[in-house]
């Protein structure tokens, strides 16, 4: 099956201003679609009940519409713990304050790769010689938002300027798909020369057979990316946060892990290791969701 980012929130009627929790409602978890909807129903279905059984408090799972409303959420402080991306994660932080306290390993890091590919048939081995044709190229990145198909390859071609924005770049066009699998599709099947994706999507699609890895070659990585975060509002109390990282830190459920990239475990984590994430996004001009609205 295919893999896709997921991003969960945690909503609950958390009053603010000094007024206290109410133990009478439970917290809502709310998670965007990830994959198929038979895969991820049975694994959100163990995770609210693991949930249910480490919180004190009645929890209900139930899907999230959008990065931006969760964003939006965490800054009006109408969810208590939200899952998404690393820059979708530094803009709520810039934002409002929301803080990371936890992420996932995936074969035992909390670390993934921006790639950029090219099919085996193009004449270049490494992204110095692609850009000696950009001219020839076109290229795709996947969603805006993203933080490995935007945000960073985005920053490394800009700083070898050959990139500014989609309608500013000395390619032969730019485009964004919106998802990494259709990225690598099209870098697939040659509808473009060359694309941005992240690693760990990138092997899920080798691994389910959606891509032929023999056809594809790597010809750029970036530095280690922290793994997604989940984040809690600004003011988020030791003890809520506290049970957050025990529930998760204790699932071993490899029906739950698995709709997270394959996750093999869950960690703590803070925001110190998102912070070259933020200045990327600052130097960027991407530290508000208006710069990433499609």
């Amino acid at each position: 099956m295919k893999k896709w980012t997921i991003a969960l929130v945690v909503s609950s009627l958390l009053i603010l201003g000094g007024c206290g929790e109410s133990d009478d409602e439970p917290i809502e978890v709310a998670v965007i679609p990830a994959q198929s909807s038979g895969e991820m129903d049975g694994g959100l279905s163990a995770l609210e009940t693991s949930l249910n059984e480490s919180m004190e408090q009645e929890v209900a799972v139930e899907h999230y519409p959008s990065y931006n409303a969760v964003v939006e959420a965490l800054n009006y402080g109408r969810i208590d713990l939200a899952y998404l991306g690393p820059l979708t994660y530094v803009i709520a932080n810039e934002e409002s304050g929301a803080e990371a306290i936890l992420t996932q390993e995936i074969g035992g890091e909390p670390y993934y790769y921006s790639y950029i590919i090219s099919h085996v048939d193009q004449p270049w081995d490494n992204l110095d010689e692609m850009l000696e044709q950009s001219g020839e190229v076109d290229f795709a990145f996947g969603s805006v938002s993203s933080t490995s198909g935007s945000l960073m390859p985005g920053l490394e071609l800009r700083e070898r300027g050959v990139f500014e924005s989609e309608d500013e770049h000395d390619f032969a066009s730019v485009r964004y798909t919106g998802s990494h699998d259709v990225t690598a599709n099209a870098v697939a099947t040659q509808d473009v020369q060359a694309g941005a994706i992240d690693s760990a999507i990138y092997d899920e699609l080798v691994e389910d057979g959606t891509i032929d890895d023999s056809q594809i070659k790597k010809i750029w990585e970036s530095d280690q990316l922290y793994q997604y975060p989940w984040a809690v509002p600004e003011g988020t109390d030791e003890d809520r946060k506290q049970q957050f990282q025990d529930a998760f830190t204790s699932i071993e459920d490899d029906q739950i892990l698995e709709i997270f990239g394959g996750a093999s475990s869950f960690v703590e984590t803070d925001h110190s290791n998102y912070e070259s994430i933020a200045q990327a996004a600052e130097d960027f001009g991407m530290l508000n969701m208006d710069s990433i609205e499609e």
